[in-house]
């Protein structure tokens, strides 16, 4: 689920910055390209602070899977009290990598912005909609582990 967001996440920031899409309404500059490092950083970054809030979510949903084993409802208690904690702090994240995206040097604008819209993709996409649907989807397999082997 890691690389959807990461892979929609490059693919606006080469409209952005190669291609001119929406870099006047943005209030940066097209430069044609991505600095050579941003991508690498991007992925460690988005892919860090992504599992971080994942766990967290994925911890309730075990906790009430365990407290009376039905999936469903394991997930939608599960997500639903951990929804707003994740999407207080992915706001807080977007407001403050937007404001890194709108200073005057590229490679922070790159960065700034790289991190805003893997954020808001993450938060609300990713771990809103498809983790849940996937998770129900999945039913029993969810908690399936396999057995350690007989040495």
């Amino acid at each position: 689920m890691n690389l959807l967001s990461v892979g929609a996440t490059f693919g606006i920031l080469v409209l952005i910055f190669q291609r001119g899409i929406g870099a006047a309404a943005l209030g940066v500059d097209r430069s044609g390209y991505l600095m050579f490092f941003v991508p690498v950083l991007l992925l460690a970054l988005l892919f860090s602070l992504s599992t971080d809030y994942e766990v967290f979510a994925l911890s309730r949903v075990k906790e009430e899977y365990a407290r009376h084993g039905d999936n469903r409802l394991a997930v939608l208690r599960g997500m639903t009290r951990t929804a707003p904690l994740i999407s207080g702090a992915a706001l807080l994240m977007v407001v403050v990598f937007v404001a890194l995206g709108i200073t005057g040097i590229m490679p922070t604008q790159q960065i700034g912005l790289g991190l805003a819209i893997g954020v808001a993709l993450d938060a609300t996409l990713v771990r809103g909609i498809l983790v849940p649907a996937a998770m129900k989807l999945m039913g029993k397999w969810n908690w399936w582990m396999p057995s350690k082997p007989r040495w």
